[in-house]
């Protein structure tokens, strides 16, 4: 992927500024802080950490892996800050991709996030909501076709949501995003008044399947789950074009609300380990409960899957209102259907989009079913790396083409950020291989990627053809 020669080097310009004008810019700083926020939390801080701890071996050794993952997240916030400074508009990974390494990039960015990464994401999101509202309200998990009803039935109401308004969509988000920070916190606090013979976070290594890894490769493949858990800070980009002053407030709600999520998680894991020793956590299929029912035995599991199911739903209502808005940029610059370029005159919202963001998730879950859903998701990972590395490859890229670039964020030695952040996400694309769990899943990513360029080849390719014959008639 290569930019070609007439490839436009101007990054603010926008050429369809007559489709982007019909969306409203109604989103403010704290709007947007707790969009990333909410797209960050969404359910894997409640079972990932188990996983980390059998991978990374120890209690320690799972806390720095955690610690690791939260500076890999904050490079990229600072990264992805710069870009939102320089792109304040609606789709604007897309975008970023496309002007630095050409139309392919950003069409494989968009493609393989709406049908793999959101889709996939969407579809399991609905289910874990499902089944937590089951033991929440009748104290066991509901059967397979309920919960598939149930999922189906929470993405069409958000679905409607966020087509009547983006103001709908954010106030869903914004209650649910102090929802799910506040039960992370309470189950903190829980651990700070915890006095129970508990093994110290520092002993007790855990002997898995996995511990064959080695200390660097453990790291590395723990650091997979982590950053689906941190991952989401990237999604203020998307809808940057509906912020109202999005050159201030997206740089800060990307970078504050990273710096939040790190505090949490870290308060998090640490509470996990406290209240259960290392083992408990590595084995456990429900954490976040089984913690909290050291001190609640009877109450602490229902209590505890209502807040996951509300987490849940947050999580679930984030990509219902940011990742139609990379479908709608890719159609407004003519590399996908127009039909997905409309906006609607009455509501300001990508109808289109929307309706496609959730159509897809719900063929999965009738079509699929949970577990194939469960192994492309475990490849949405090696995705996100994948692109993560190419956006902030990027920047390099477009700074070389504009020499005077006003930084949003300026600390000594700036210019490395990308570069370490690029390097962070290779060792997580790595760690995808590493893992014998999910390395099918990351053959499946690899494969996925590639029919995503066999399919720009075959529908899309000459609608660049024809726009560079224009630009050069």
């Amino acid at each position: 992927m290569s930019v070609g020669r007439n490839a436009n080097p101007t990054i603010m310009s926008d050429p369809h500024q007559s489709h982007t004008s019909k969306l409203i810019r109604a989103l403010g700083p704290l709007d947007a802080t707790c969009i990333v926020i909410g797209a960050i939390i969404g359910v894997g801080i409640f079972f990932t950490p188990s996983r980390v701890a059998e991978l990374s071996g120890s209690a320690n050794m799972a806390l720095l892996t955690w610690v690791i993952g939260g500076v890999i997240a904050l490079l990229g916030a600072l990264t992805f800050a710069e870009l939102g400074r320089l792109y304040p508009r609606t789709g604007a990974q897309y975008v970023i991709l496309r002007d630095a390494f050409g139309p392919l990039a950003g069409f494989l960015f968009v493609f393989c996030n709406a049908t793999a990464v959101q889709a996939g994401s969407i579809a399991i999101i609905g289910v874990v909501c499902a089944q937590n509202v089951g033991v929440s309200v009748w104290s066991h998990p509901l059967g397979p076709a309920a919960q598939t009803t149930m999922a189906a039935g929470l993405i069409i109401g958000l679905t409607v949501a966020n087509c009547i308004g983006v103001r709908w969509g954010s106030r869903i988000q914004n209650v649910t995003v102090f929802a799910k920070v506040a039960t992370l916190i309470a189950i903190s606090i829980l651990a700070a008044f915890f006095d129970g013979d508990v093994a110290p976070v520092s002993a007790q290594p855990v002997v898995t399947a996995a511990s064959h890894l080695g200390p660097l490769a453990g790291i590395s493949a723990a650091l997979v789950p982590v950053l689906f858990s941190y991952g989401g800070w990237q999604q203020a980009l998307w809808i940057a074009g509906e912020v109202r002053k999005p050159k201030r407030d997206v740089p800060l709600a990307i970078v504050a609300g990273v710096l939040i999520v790190i505090l949490v998680y870290l308060l998090a894991n640490w509470a996990y380990l406290t209240l259960l020793d290392v083992h408990q956590v590595s084995e456990s299929e429900t954490l976040a409960a089984d913690a909290v029912a050291v001190f609640w035995p009877s109450i602490g599991r229902r209590l505890v899957a209502g807040a996951v199911a509300v987490s849940a739903f947050g999580v679930l209502n984030t990509q219902l209102l940011t990742g139609p808005r990379l479908i709608y940029g890719m159609a407004v610059d003519g590399r996908f259907f127009k039909l997905f370029a409309r906006v609607s005159a009455k509501c300001s919202t990508p109808i289109p989009a929307i309706v496609l963001l959730a159509v897809v998730p719900i063929g999965l879950l009738l079509a699929a079913g949970e577990n194939r859903v469960n192994r492309i998701l475990n490849g949405a990972v090696l995705i996100d790396g994948v692109f993560f590395m190419f956006t902030g490859l990027s920047l390099l890229v477009l700074r070389r083409k504009r020499r005077a670039l006003d930084l949003p964020v300026r600390v000594p030695g700036y210019s490395l950020v990308p570069l370490f952040f690029v390097a962070g996400e290779f060792i997580v694309v790595v760690g995808a291989f590493c893992d014998p769990a999910v390395r099918a899943a990351a053959h499946l990513a690899v494969a996925w990627i590639a029919g995503a360029t066999i399919c720009f080849v075959l529908f899309f390719r000459r609608v660049d053809d024809g726009r560079r014959a224009n630009e050069n008639g």
